[in-house]
């Protein structure tokens, strides 16, 4: 083989591992884009984890394919779309207690809506890519169950709207003494 082929060989193999680079690079990223997480801080709770065989036993088939699938109910159909009354939303999964009535509003969205969580350690984030939208999956810190996700298109004063799955979640009222 002549220099000048050998030196050509080697550009052209050089090119290709720096494609091959570049392409894995890329890959790297858009995996740590989809995996990216915050987890909520302070106070650490008892994890509740159990496998799916157990899910499947205390969920209902619904509450499972949302809570455990990341499905979402059709809109304007859960129980707690148009609730009004006072008191406090927990995971249907844990009853880890989640938002406030006082933070619940119309949205107009179809699904219950709050503007906050009760405090930044019961509910985590991560970025959801599925479906081909960018979003905000959001679920319970306490037994990672899907709850919905959260939008930065909500009323004052976070600016927030946490568009929950009404089967996420169940009801305590408040107490009236």
């Amino acid at each position: 083989m002549k220099k000048e082929d050998l030196l050509k060989f080697i550009r052209k193999l050089n090119m290709r591992i720096f494609s091959i680079i570049i392409g894995l690079s890329i890959t790297g990223m858009t995996l740590i884009g989809q995996t990216s997480e915050k987890k909520s801080k302070g106070f650490i709770m008892d994890k509740v984890v159990k496998s799916d065989k157990e899910w499947q036993t205390c969920l209902t088939p619904e509450e499972y394919q949302i809570l455990r699938e990341q499905g979402t109910e059709s809109a304007f159909t859960g129980e707690y779309y148009n609730h009004k009354e006072e008191g406090t939303y927990t995971c249907a999964g844990c009853d880890n207690k989640l938002f406030s009535s006082d933070t619940k509003y119309d949205s107009g969205s179809g699904w219950p809506a709050f503007f906050d969580s009760l405090d930044e350690t019961k509910v985590n984030i991560k970025r959801d890519l599925s479906y081909g939208m960018i979003r905000t999956e959001i679920t319970c810190a306490k037994c990672d169950s899907h709850l919905g996700h959260v939008f930065e298109d909500g009323p004052k004063p976070t600016g927030l709207r946490y568009c929950v799955n009404s089967v996420s979640l169940n009801f305590t009222p408040k107490k009236t003494d």
